[in-house]
């Protein structure tokens, strides 16, 4: 049923990308949604999980139409256990994000469900649209959309929700970090400064390398029960007591970083009791 009882633009808009366009595409009648499209500057993007993979699909709207009517001939080939082709497209469709702003509206469509066919066969809708609309005098339009994404979204590898820029350079002294990182925005993990301090709240270690390595631990237990590792880190501040300690930190450091490194500050600092090292981190999942 239409949400948008009381709002007469997301009603229209409801209307025309769910009622009426599943009406048209199981009869395969183009002429019934024809004039919910404006064909002068329409573009038909077909998506993917990462935007770098879309692609122009649809330069014209002629060229969207024949490649609806071509799928909607392939489903109307299909017959499903228990239920129409219609009822299956409804009961897939969901369509309750509608952002309007002045003249222009973008509608998130989504698909999710599975039917089995009178062959025995699985056939699943997954994937989601961003219709593009404007207002005209004769009402909502569709101008254009980004189809055939995901639903939902894979989740990202930390490979690619962290990256180093390949131009990014540094001066020929630096250490185990990078300069600059470009982070794709996932869930944030802050790790509180974290010392060598056991469970009991005593020093660990007597040297800079084995409270370098304790510090370490306790970040990557802290990062744990966050879901993340040390992989996920894009940002890390170390504090010292003393910064002749700074090659001794980065020999036991190295062990728990990997490139893209993260990037890093390190500060000279009175410590809490007297440790010789802190250390507090960011990561994204």
């Amino acid at each position: 049923m239409n949400p948008f009882d009381e709002d007469s633009d997301r009603y229209q808009i409801w209307e025309m990308l769910v009622d009426r366009d599943i009406a048209a595409f199981v009869a395969g009648d183009w002429s019934q949604v024809a004039r919910d499209f404006v064909a002068e500057g329409f573009m038909g993007i077909r998506g993917a999980a990462h935007p770098d993979d879309w692609r122009i699909a649809f330069p014209t709207l002629d060229d969207y139409r024949d490649e609806w009517l071509r799928q909607s001939s392939a489903f109307s080939r299909l017959s499903f256990v228990g239920e129409s082709g219609a009822q299956l497209l409804h009961r897939a469709t969901r369509l309750q994000d509608i952002e309007i702003t002045g003249r222009r509206a973008i509608a998130h469509k989504k698909f999710k469900a599975v039917a089995t066919t009178t062959t025995g066969t699985d056939y699943s809708l997954d994937w989601q649209t961003l219709y593009w609309l404007k207002m005209t005098e004769q009402g909502w339009k569709i101008i254009g959309f980004v189809g055939y994404l995901p639903h939902p979204f894979p989740a990202a590898q930390a490979g690619e929700l962290i990256a180093a820029p390949s131009l990014a350079t540094q001066h020929t002294t630096a250490g185990p970090y990078s300069p600059v990182l470009r982070v794709r925005p996932g869930v944030i993990v802050a790790v509180s400064g974290q010392g060598p301090i056991d469970a009991q709240g005593q020093i660990v270690g007597a040297g800079i390398a084995a409270q370098a390595r304790h510090t370490l631990d306790n970040c990557v237990r802290q990062l744990a029960v966050a879901g993340a590792t040390m992989n996920d880190v894009f940002q890390v501040r170390v504090y010292l007591s003393d910064m002749a300690d700074w090659a001794a930190f980065n020999e036991v450091y190295l062990s728990y970083v990997k490139a893209p490194f993260p990037v890093r500050t390190a500060i000279e600092a009175r410590l809490w009791g007297g440790i010789l090292v802190e250390v507090d981190m960011l990561a994204n999942v």
